[in-house]
C-alpha cells in the first residue's frame, strides 16, 4: 500500500460517521478510532512544563525563608509574590517602556510586569495602591512560585 493510499483512506474514514476503523493487507494494519468528545487538535504546538523536584522544594521554601541577608535588603512594605514559576518580563516587549520603575505610584489591579508560563503571557497586577519601593527580579530572569518579585509602600 502506497503513502497516498493510507492518506485517502484517513480522509475517507474522517469523514464518514465510523467511530472506528480497521484495515489490513500483508504487513501493513491500519486501525483507528474516532472519539466524538476529543478536542480538534491544532496547529499550535502544546507543550508541558513539569518541575523538578528541586523546584518544587525551592518554590515551598519561598513561604519558609528566614535568612536575615535576604531581609535586610527588603525594604518595608507589601510584597507581591510570583503566582507562578516560568520567566519575568518587565515590559510587554523588547522595545517598549517598562511597566514600572523605582519610585513610580501603581494602584490597585495596575500591570508591574509578565510572567511567561507554557507560551502564555500572564499579567502580574499590584494587589496595593502605594509606590514601588523595590523591583526584586530582572527582566527575563526565572522566577519560582510565591517568589517575592516588588515592594510597594503605602503613600
Amino acid at each position: 500500500m502506497e503513502h497516498q493510499q493510507i492518506i485517502e483512506i484517513i480522509k475517507a474514514v474522517s469523514s464518514s460517521n465510523l467511530s472506528s476503523f480497521e484495515y489490513e493487507e500483508g504487513n501493513v494494519y491500519i486501525n483507528m478510532t474516532v472519539q466524538s468528545d476529543t478536542v480538534a487538535p491544532t496547529d499550535t504546538p502544546v507543550s508541558y512544563v513539569v518541575p523538578t523536584k528541586k523546584e518544587v522544594v525551592m518554590a515551598n521554601e519561598y513561604d519558609k525563608k528566614e535568612d536575615k541577608t535576604e531581609q535586610d535588603k527588603v525594604e518595608d512594605g507589601q510584597v507581591v509574590k510570583s503566582p507562578l514559576v516560568g520567566t519575568f518580563y518587565a515590559a510587554s516587549s523588547p522595545d517598549a517602556d517598562k511597566f514600572v520603575k523605582v519610585g513610580d505610584r501603581v494602584s490597585k489591579g495596575q500591570t508591574l510586569g509578565i510572567i511567561e508560563a507554557m507560551k502564555l503571557m500572564n499579567e502580574i497586577e499590584s494587589e496595593y495602591d502605594g509606590i514601588v519601593a523595590q523591583i526584586l527580579v530582572e527582566n527575563k530572569q526565572v522566577v519560582e512560585y510565591g517568589q517575592p518579585l516588588f515592594i510597594i509602600k503605602e503613600d
